[in-house]
């Protein structure tokens, strides 16, 4: 009943079950490597998005309307966007950076800072959480010290981190990051997919360790599924 799946899709895409919700954050499901070759098995109760690059907001519209009763989530300008292109106001939920985001059943979403470029608002990452238990998606971004308040105020059970380096942080800064964040478990992402995301999982292990990290490397292949277990608070 706690336990939180993680699926990733390859690149950036992400699948996180948790409490009875399905999230689908930046649900570029058909990229290059992924093993998905269809999209009408593909849903999610919210699906997240955190800039307007194609590689991000990848197949979310098509997911959206397959899906009618999924709901968008993003900066408000993006999430402008996507309701146009659906004709619906209430297809998606617009927010600001650093505003917690009521999802109803005791879910919150908080968009964070990304260093990173966009065209319709800002570029953000994203805190997905629900009794105490946060799993951090960070989007496309270069290592910023405002992770250190992210790790300290919302102390994330899971930290997603780009690795690929060139349009994100590589595998270094990237271990810096889970430094400064100190989740419990850490994954990482946005490499591998075209030739100049080099980062790889082995690099980033070597500065975990180099950078005393005591997270949980967790690698994943396009397509593979992992379970953690979430922490969830006593009741009296």
């Amino acid at each position: 009943m706690y336990d939180i799946k993680i699926k990733w899709f390859g690149h950036a895409a992400f699948k996180i079950e948790m409490f009875g919700k399905v999230f689908l954050i930046d649900p570029w499901i058909l990229n290059p490597v992924s093993p998905e070759k269809k999209l009408n098995q593909v849903c999610g109760d919210f699906i997240v998005v955190t800039h307007d690059h194609g590689d991000h907001v990848g197949n979310a519209l098509e997911i959206l309307r397959n899906c009618p009763s999924s709901k968008a989530v993003a900066i408000y300008e993006l999430a402008s966007y996507i309701a146009e292109e659906l004709g619906s106001e209430q297809r998606a939920i617009g927010g600001n950076i650093g505003g917690p985001i009521d999802l109803g059943e005791g879910f919150e979403v908080v968009l964070t800072p990304a260093l990173h470029s966009s065209g319709k608002g800002a570029p953000t990452g994203v805190l997905i959480s629900k009794l105490g238990n946060t799993v951090y998606h960070a989007g496309d971004t270069g290592l910023t010290y405002e992770m250190k308040l992210v790790g300290e105020l919302y102390k994330p059970l899971v930290a997603l981190l780009p690795i690929g380096g060139h349009f994100t942080m590589g595998p270094r800064e990237a271990a810096y990051a889970a430094h400064l964040l100190n989740p419990k478990y850490v994954i990482p992402m946005h490499y591998g997919t075209f030739p100049m995301l080099r980062g790889t999982p082995e690099e980033f292990r070597r500065y975990l360790i180099e950078f005393g990290v005591a997270a949980e490397l967790i690698v994943l292949k396009p397509g593979e599924e992992t379970t953690v277990r979430a922490e969830v608070p006593r009741t009296r």
